[in-house]
């Protein structure tokens, strides 16, 4: 036995050979970068507004709308470069973590509350899936809430009839309804007289818009919103949709900032008796606030009434489903408007919830 092989527990490696402890490192180094590079594409994606974005955007959108279980995931990335010893990795899985994080995290928190004194508007809406939601549960739901309007949305005419068969017309006398077969259809109730507006142009599914005037003279103006869904061969659709709806009437008015995954008002437009209507989108926009498209509409001077209340990440589809649950029904108010309570409500027959939220108007 050689004096080199005292010790061993064979021959030692050939010169030149790669030694183990050296390879483990490189693993170990390429892993933890890959966590890395795996929650930072999706980082990118979000910030980039990939929906939006020429080639990436039919396969973006639908991954997109489940950031915020990608967000709740990206500290694996951080724990996982510590325990390989990978510090650079580490803190760059932690920059990647902040920016989900900051993407996320204020839905769950709520922003600032513009000084609104006008009237209050109870707004609920409810995706009745194909008509078969529960028609009882949903004039429960009006009543309870003391529901003003009420927005539907996959409305065919035979739940029209066993709606108002159950009491809706009762509670709420007054319609624009554009009641279609399948999905197409929505429909707009309300407490008080509404006149109807154009309709909105070249829209795949009924988008009914209306307006009313509450007791002292406040006029609003409320959409039915239900976009066709971000699928293979209907993205164009569904941007197109979602840039066709009004802008509100205040745009971003002088003050006003918007920012992050919802509008916060630091400065809100003062009164907000200027004689236009305030205006209001409610439905299901199959679209959450990681995508560029529903921003954009913000952007033009709404907020997400959940968003302003910390209950922008309560889902209201796919609970029962084995995809992700998402939330993909909104109500968007005229950014002045301050958010006094929102909440969601299971509805029996449906594969949504409904959304309510209690406005008070500038």
């Amino acid at each position: 036995m050689t004096s080199e092989q005292i010790g061993t527990d064979g021959p030692a490696p050939p010169a030149g050979a790669p030694r183990p402890r050296r390879a483990g490192r490189v693993v170990a180094g390429v892993a933890a970068w890959a966590g890395v590079a795996a929650w930072g594409a999706w980082a990118v994606m979000r910030v980039a507004g990939a929906d939006r974005l020429p080639g990436v955007a039919p396969q973006a959108a639908p991954l997109l709308a489940v950031t915020p279980y990608v967000a709740a995931a990206a500290p694996i990335s951080i724990i996982a470069a510590l325990l390989l010893r990978r510090r650079r990795a580490a803190l760059a899985a932690a920059l990647v973590t902040a920016v989900l994080a900051a993407s996320v995290v204020p839905r769950a928190v709520g922003g600032g509350q513009p000084g609104a004194r006008g009237p209050v508007l109870r707004v609920l809406t409810v995706n009745l899936y194909f008509g078969e939601a529960d028609a009882g549960r949903v004039v429960d739901l009006v009543r309870r809430n003391r529901a003003d309007v009420l927005s539907l949305q996959e409305l065919p005419p035979s739940a029209v009839t066993r709606l108002e068969r159950a009491g809706l017309a009762d509670l709420l006398p007054h319609k624009a309804v554009d009641a279609r077969s399948g999905a197409a259809g929505s429909g707009l109730y309300s407490r008080y007289a509404l006149t109807r507006l154009p309709d909105l142009p070249r829209t795949r599914m009924a988008m009914p818009r209306a307006e009313l005037t509450l007791p002292g003279g406040r006029r609003v103006e409320v959409t039915a919103i239900h976009p066709i869904p971000p699928l293979a061969g209907a993205l164009h659709d569904w941007r197109r949709d979602l840039d066709a709806l009004p802008a509100a009437r205040t745009a971003v008015a002088a003050g006003t900032r918007i920012t992050g995954s919802g509008a916060r008002a630091s400065a809100p437009a003062p009164g907000g008796g200027d004689g236009a209507p305030v205006r209001i989108l409610a439905g299901d926009f199959n679209a959450t606030l990681d995508h560029a498209s529903l921003r954009r509409i913000l952007d033009r001077g709404y907020a997400d009434a959940a968003d302003r209340t910390g209950a922008g990440l309560v889902p209201t589809w796919g609970l029962d489903a084995p995809a992700p649950a998402l939330t993909i029904d909104h109500i968007l108010v005229d950014a002045r408007c301050a958010v006094r309570d929102v909440s969601v409500h299971d509805v029996a027959g449906s594969d949504h919830r409904a959304v309510y939220a209690e406005i008070r108007l500038p």
